[in-house]
């Protein structure tokens, strides 16, 4: 039976929750005002988050919609965002569940919170991507979205990635961030954090799940692709500016990191930025 929304569409449901399937992902769209009264008369849908969950599918809520997620329990002691408008209520109606203000996204395992629509399009490609994999992920971005997207793990707060406690490293990374376009070696880094370079190579990938090379390398991409979107130099003064000697090494370092060309990714984002 059609449902009729207020707007005037009407929507066709092809499945109920009765129905035994499998669902890679269920989004919990944002509902209209307070969604208080709207959450609390569906029990059944309650029930139905919780053992989806359960079987491991991700689901994803935007908006007021996450009162859905915490009604039904299934972010108690765990990370959550919302709309701000509703921070206040959402903090009263659900004090054990960790609401974070400064994020748009959130993850708790299987469970995600989007603090708005945009958030909510970023996190889809992360999807796109975790499903499909970067290649498709990249075409669809480029094909459907008009703005710049932000990267999924840039913006999300998580469980696994909440910041470290080696305040050592912090240091390290903070100055990796501003010096990347050095010459840097990574027996400089261990000897400025007073290490020998195994015990550092150790502790900072314990602490950021990547080796500092790595890390090295995705600070200069990531350095690169802002002078690519905001600048009008060419890609070999942006490859030099970033650390890179040689055009062919730092084009294919990019590549292997976005999957497109520094060109191809200047052409899209220019496009984007100046599109109607």
């Amino acid at each position: 039976m059609p449902i009729r929304t207020h707007s005037g569409f009407s929507i066709t449901a092809d499945t109920t929750l009765a129905d035994d399937r499998h669902y890679d992902v269920i989004y919990i769209p944002a509902l209209w005002r307070n969604p208080r009264a709207v959450v609390r008369q569906q029990p059944e849908l309650l029930a139905w988050l919780s053992e989806q969950a359960a079987r491991g599918t991700r689901i994803a809520a935007v908006g007021t919609g996450c009162c859905f997620l915490a009604e039904s329990g299934l972010l108690n002691g765990k990370p959550a965002t919302t709309h701000w408008h509703y921070f206040r209520q959402f903090s009263r109606d659900y004090p054990s569940v960790k609401l974070q203000t400064k994020h748009f996204l959130t993850q708790a395992e299987n469970i995600y919170c989007a603090a708005s629509v945009k958030a909510l399009s970023d996190l889809t490609i992360h999807f796109i991507e975790t499903i499909y994999g970067k290649r498709v992920a990249t075409h669809t971005q480029r094909t459907f979205f008009h703005e710049i997207r932000s990267q999924f793990d840039r913006q999300c707060y998580s469980e696994e990635n909440k910041p470290h406690p080696d305040e050592d490293i912090v240091q390290i990374q903070t100055w990796i961030k501003a010096n990347c376009a050095s010459d840097i070696s990574m027996q400089n880094l261990a000897d400025m954090a007073g290490m020998s370079l195994r015990n550092f190579n150790r502790r900072f990938k314990n602490a950021t799940d990547m080796s500092p090379l790595q890390y090295l390398l995705t600070a200069r991409i990531e350095l690169a692709m802002n002078m690519l979107q905001s600048t009008n130099l060419c890609i070999q003064e942006i490859a030099n500016a970033v650390g890179y000697e040689d055009i062919a090494h730092f084009n294919r370092q990019f590549k292997h990191k976005t999957t497109v060309s520094p060109g191809d990714y200047r052409k899209t984002v220019r496009a984007k930025m100046f599109s109607a």
